[in-house]
Parts: C-alpha cells; sequence; structure tokens
C-alpha cells in the first residue's frame, strides 16, 4: 500500500462521493457532513488494512523463525546420533 497513491486514491473518492451526493440531495450542508464521514471511514478502513499487512508479516516471520529453530535442533540431533565410535570403525573393537 503505497502511501502518496492512496492519499491521491482516497481524494478522488471523496470528490466522486461529495458530487454524487451534491447531485442526490441538492445540499451543501448534508454534502459535507456525508463526505467527512465518508473519509472517517475510508482512513478507518486504512488503518485496518495496514494492520492486517503488519499482522501477516509479523505471523510469516514468527513462523518462518520457529521452522528454522526446528530444522537447527533437527540437524543437532542428527548429528549427534551419527558419531563415529569404536563399533564404527574398521578393524579392532574396544571390547
Amino acid at each position: 500500500m503505497y502511501g502518496p497513491r492512496v492519499f491521491i486514491s482516497m481524494i478522488g473518492a471523496l470528490l466522486v462521493f461529495g458530487l454524487a451526493t451534491y447531485s442526490l440531495t441538492g445540499s451543501l450542508s448534508d454534502t459535507l457532513i456525508q463526505t467527512l464521514i465518508c473519509a472517517v471511514l475510508l482512513q478507518v478502513g486504512y488503518f485496518v488494512g495496514v494492520l492486517f499487512l503488519v499482522w501477516k508479516e509479523a505471523r510469516e516471520r514468527r513462523r518462518e523463525t520457529e521452522e528454522a529453530i526446528r530444522a537447527a535442533s533437527l540437524s543437532e540431533n542428527a548429528a549427534a546420533g551419527l558419531r563415529v565410535t569404536s563399533l564404527n570403525k574398521p578393524g579392532h573393537s574396544n571390547y
């Protein structure tokens, strides 16, 4: 969500909304009030959209971190299970 593009789009949408409202009601005061309410609703929607994107990214990063930790612990466990002992060496064993 690129900020200036959203701001310009919001102004365009408010202008269209204001013109449509004025053509339907014919009242300048009603048009200004309804356009102001529309502007607040657009800002709330934008804010909720940004919060959702931040939450989604944080959830994805948390998942990637947990997977990396899990993979590291699995590789450590696998490396611990493959230790070379006297039984794994060719030749004599230490009985």
